[in-house]
């Protein structure tokens, strides 16, 4: 370390992002700091990832138990299935609990400083950190912004945390209202959707785009409306804006054309899920005082090696990474930008693949992708010069899935015709999230379905939906 500086790194934030640089930065040999402002852990563990997947997997045992029909197809039956919410919400609690004791001990244990307080920049290679007992400056080497993201509340719209509220609070579990409206068709909105229809909610989804789940696949969109919308108690409203929505009993939402602008409707329900994405939370952090500008949305311009840009141009021992740079908001998208962006502060130049990156929603069943959509393949090889080609396999014809009674599903595999590279893959279907990662993989490597179609799946697994996808589209059969 150099002696010139307090530290050789200090990370802003300790989401999960900053965890993962730290953990890697001190396996590097470097001494660091992490600085936090609010619970260890961030967004992910406390109000994101992991509440939600503890309260999908409790409401998911309550529906698979309540589903008669499916049960007594595999010759089972089950009576008066109950559910105590104070405890479906106690586990969700418990677990975030955990996980941020867990993470605080693991950066402890390795000696990497924790300091709660406010972080921002002063200078460069200096931050100063705003404490209950005051301010105080700290040096470093190299400076890691990785400060998160928070949801997005659209004009028009009132939170007061209790009848109206985004995911930060609808984690918590604190009722299960008889009918809720949830803004947004995304990952979120699905995911909530999903919980509430399952603890005996009915849904009304609004979504401004004339497509559910915009940002999906448009064959897997189609499916998963026929899977996880059609046959729930969910009304699913496309092409509409929630122009208003006032809290109160009951919650008063005026709905908008979403071209016109013009109300047609007024609703009222018992309460309203804000679900429209997150934006960076990248205010209060002094960056003009080094000459950066955020973008027009309030990210943090970074490069693919994750240094802070002005006009183009890398700032000197300055980086930053997660939802804070916008470029995948996801935990996992973080965690690989803390470790490239501590790669090439140690000397090792490296450069994050995004297409490699997968993303998932935990749905039941779930649905997870990576790489290109069908659409953007196409827009990517009239660019390139190239053809592109789609198959699909389907969950009906896979031996294990039928053996779980879960037949519905679809994996699709896009790739090049002429080199067979694999550009990107989309699945929904039973443990889909966990299926992505051999596609995820064949990505990173530039893999062709050519190989693909060669190697061996066990028998009988979930993971031949996608093998029967490589052999479709190398005419191996």
């Amino acid at each position: 370390m150099s002696q010139d500086f307090d530290y050789d790194l200090v990370i802003i934030g300790a989401g999960v992002g900053g965890h993962g640089a730290a953990l890697h930065a001190v396996s590097c040999g470097l001494k660091t700091a992490i600085i936090e402002a609010g619970d260890m852990g961030g967004t992910c563990v406390n109000r994101g990832c992991i509440p939600s997947k503890a309260l999908l997997a409790a409401s998911g045992r309550v529906r698979e138990l309540k589903n008669a029909h499916h049960l007594k197809a595999m010759g089972i039956q089950v009576d008066n299935v109950n559910f105590d919410r104070e405890g479906i919400a106690a586990h969700a609690s418990n677990l975030v609990t955990k996980l941020r004791g867990d993470l605080t001990n693991s950066l402890t244990r390795l000696n990497v400083e924790v300091i709660h307080g406010w972080g921002k920049v002063v200078a460069a290679q200096k931050v100063s950190v705003t404490t209950p007992e005051g301010e105080k400056f700290i040096t470093a080497k190299d400076v890691m912004i990785s400060s998160g993201s928070i949801p997005f509340v659209p004009p028009g719209i009132e939170i007061d945390g209790k009848t109206v509220f985004t995911s930060d609070d609808a984690i918590k579990l604190e009722t299960i209202p008889q009918w809720i409206a949830i803004i947004g068709s995304g990952y979120i909105g699905l995911e909530f959707s999903d919980v509430y229809t399952a603890l005996g909610s009915e849904v009304t989804i609004i979504e401004f785009f004339d497509q559910l789940m915009p940002g999906f696949d448009t064959d897997i969109a189609k499916l998963a409306k026929r899977i996880l919308i059609d046959p729930r108690d969910i009304d699913a409203r496309p092409s509409l804006l929630a122009k208003r929505v006032i809290p109160g009993s009951p919650v008063v939402i005026e709905l908008a054309d979403a071209k016109t602008k013009e109300v047609v409707e007024i609703l009222e329900v018992d309460a309203c899920l804000v679900a429209t994405g997150r934006i960076p939370d990248t205010k209060n952090l002094n960056l003009e005082a080094v000459g950066v500008a955020l973008d027009r949305r309030g990210f943090i311009p970074v490069n693919d090696k994750l240094e802070v840009l002005i006009d183009g141009e890398p700032v000197p021992h300055l980086w930053a990474i997660g939802d804070a740079t916008g470029k995948m908001m996801l935990a996992h998208a973080a965690s690989a930008q803390g470790i490239i962006a501590v790669e090439n502060i140690c000397g090792r130049s490296k450069q994050i693949d995004y297409q490699s990156i997968p993303a998932a929603a935990f749905t039941h069943p779930e649905i997870s992708f990576v790489g290109m959509t069908e659409t953007q393949a196409k827009e990517a090889g009239t660019a390139g010069g190239f053809e592109i080609a789609a198959v699909r396999s389907y969950f009906k014809g896979n031996s294990k899935a039928i053996a779980e009674g879960e037949a519905d599903g679809m994996a699709k595999v896009i790739y090049r015709k002429d080199t067979g590279e694999v550009l990107g893959t989309h699945i929904i279907g039973l443990h889909a999230a966990d299926l992505i990662h051999e596609a995820s993989n064949a990505i990173a490597q530039r893999n062709s379905v050519q190989n693909l179609a060669t190697y061996v799946h066990a028998h009988p697994t979930l993971s031949e939906v996608l093998d029967e996808a490589y052999k479709r589209a190398a005419g191996v059969h």
